[in-house]
């Protein structure tokens, strides 16, 4: 949803940018990696230890190298390879799966009545991207949903740079909403696949 919506006017904003990495002969897939170890990194060292300011703002800046390859991929005479479109979507589920590891690290060590509630939004995430993946592989589309990857990510991230200005309460509420728009979702996308079924 939030994607799509967003997608034209980013990309006219970072062309020049990817343009400029190409011509410095920097791949995609490099972007990919480097953009994921970052994200990873930021969340393991900051989220546990409860610098959530800190970590959001980091991981903002990493996410964005997600937006710049997969730009660099079209514009580039090779376009998007089925390896670089696996590796991408590999290491956006690592990141996704760190970045609420991490948040559920801290809350487990303060032993903070939330664990459960982001266990469920955790295992609702991945379900919405393993029904699409797999009816997929069955040849049937899945797209579309309340909350897709952006959506979920962008709540979290709000979530934690609240809680990281002072606001604790924020962390109940960003997960109680995502909770209940993951399974939304989850409804949603059995749906789609429900019909397309038929």
């Amino acid at each position: 949803m939030l994607q799509d919506s967003l997608r034209a006017p980013v990309t006219r904003l970072i062309t020049p940018i990817c343009r400029g990495l190409i011509h410095l002969g920097v791949s995609a897939n490099a972007i990919t990696v480097v953009g994921a170890f970052c994200t990873l990194a930021a969340s393991i060292f900051t989220f546990p230890q409860g610098h959530f300011l800190v970590g959001t703002i980091l991981i903002v800046v990493f996410v964005l190298f997600d937006l710049l390859d997969g730009t660099m991929a079209r514009i580039s005479q090779k376009g998007e390879s089925s390896w670089g479109a696996l590796l991408d979507s590999t290491l956006d589920r690592l990141t996704d799966a760190v970045i609420i590891g991490s948040v559920l690290w801290y809350l487990i060590a303060k032993n903070d009545p939330l664990v459960p509630l982001v266990l469920i939004t955790a295992v609702l995430g991945f379900l919405i991207s393993y029904i699409k993946a797999r009816s997929e592989s069955l040849g049937i589309p899945c797209e579309g949903g309340l909350a897709e990857r952006s959506e979920r990510l962008i709540l979290i991230l709000m979530t934690t740079g609240a809680v990281g200005l002072g606001f604790p309460f924020a962390m109940a509420i960003g997960f109680w909403i995502l909770s209940i728009a993951s399974l939304i979702t989850v409804g949603q996308r059995l749906l789609i696949v429900y019909k397309g079924a038929k």
